[in-house]
């Protein structure tokens, strides 16, 4: 009898079908810890329908987080999508309200520093050299003046603002077209905080290089200024960030004070004035007698705020560090960064941009 030629195959065991959906689903929850890594922790907490949302917008290479997306017109990271439309949702205005607007890195912590002690002046005396209880000392001016977007909606929350004293006032980095919406109210007044946009990039490409996941790799300098020129930056393009509020300031003056940061690093104290008339506190012979308005500015001085611990560890914007947003605050500390043909660009497109607009900047 023939020997039979087949050969014997080995038993696979295979797997069933619920150990085979397990193992994807295990697969998929890898990649998407991959993806919060990736993202800096940005990614994490948001809803199957924000994600595919997200998905639908345009998106480039994020600085600190892995993408940034075009959102009503301007670039933001994910989580702050998710607060700006919680925002927009829900935020009710008082006629008393203040608002404080910023593009990132342009003053912000500076100008609310001034706004809370100003408008806090009664309360709280910048002159007595005893006063030791000035909350200025002791909280970063971002806890005393709330972000929008970074505090009180993020994550998609909605706070109870009931019990907040009047004047409220809060801040924003949002885009005045997405923010005219919720503040139309009567009575409701912005200040808005332009930097020269050369030394807003040299600032922001160090604070966010400094705060960023340590698994989302560094922006280098060249990298960073071709996405600034393009437009590609937190809340930017910067030119449609700074005209949105220039040109609302222009038709309703009453409505919106436009600042340069440039003109209060050389006048402070004159500016104290006109910040403080827009809001309806204006300050008194007396009060200028007394030396008020120099108390505020040294109290709220750059030099100072630098100096105080709870500016040199704590934290008060997600989990970054307060020693991050004290680095120089000088005016042309862009000059030691650019390169000639980077500043003839940069310019170039300024020109561009605003030129024509009455929107015009110091350097120097």
């Amino acid at each position: 009898m023939a020997t039979s030629s087949i050969k014997t195959i080995p038993i696979i065991a295979i797997p069933n079908f619920a150990i085979c959906h397990k193992l994807e689903l295990l697969k998929e929850e890898g990649e998407r810890r991959d993806l919060k890594r990736q993202e800096g922790g940005d990614e994490e907490g948001l809803s199957y329908e924000f994600r595919e949302m997200l998905d639908s917008l345009p998106k480039e290479r994020g600085w600190r987080t892995r993408y940034l997306y075009l959102f009503q017109g301007f670039w933001c990271q994910s989580k702050e999508i998710q607060a700006i439309i919680s925002f927009q949702k829900h935020f009710q205005p008082l006629q008393n309200d203040v608002v404080i607007a910023t593009i990132p890195k342009s003053g912000t912590t500076w100008l609310k520093a001034l706004t809370f002690t100003l408008l806090n002046r009664y309360r709280f005396d910048p002159v007595s050299s005893t006063n030791t209880d000035h909350p200025l000392l002791t909280s970063n001016p971002h806890d005393l003046v709330p972000f929008f977007e970074y505090k009180l909606y993020a994550n998609g929350g909605v706070p109870d603002l009931s019990g907040l004293a009047s004047p409220r006032t809060f801040a924003t980095h949002i885009p005045f077209g997405s923010l005219k919406g919720s503040i139309e109210k009567p009575g409701v007044k912005v200040v808005y905080l332009c930097r020269n946009p050369f030394d807003t990039f040299i600032s922001s490409w160090h604070y966010i290089n400094s705060i960023k996941s340590e698994s989302v790799s560094p922006v280098s300098l060249d990298e960073g200024f071709d996405l600034y020129c393009r437009g590609v930056i937190g809340f930017g393009p910067f030119w449609e960030h700074m005209l949105g509020y220039w040109r609302e300031s222009l038709k309703r003056p009453e409505k919106v004070l436009f600042l340069r940061y440039e003109d209060l690093k050389e006048d402070i104290e004159s500016n104290l004035k006109r910040l403080a008339s827009f809001l309806g506190v204006p300050f008194t012979d007396e009060e200028e007698r007394k030396g008020v308005v120099k108390a505020i500015s040294d109290l709220c001085s750059f030099k100072n705020l630098k100096k105080l611990e709870v500016n040199k560890s704590s934290k008060s914007i997600k989990n970054f560090e307060n020693r991050h947003l004290f680095r120089k605050g000088e005016v042309s500390d862009w000059v030691n960064y650019l390169s000639p043909s980077q500043a003839e660009r940069l310019l170039a497109l300024v020109d561009d941009k605003l030129g024509g607009t009455g929107l015009t900047f110091r350097y120097s």
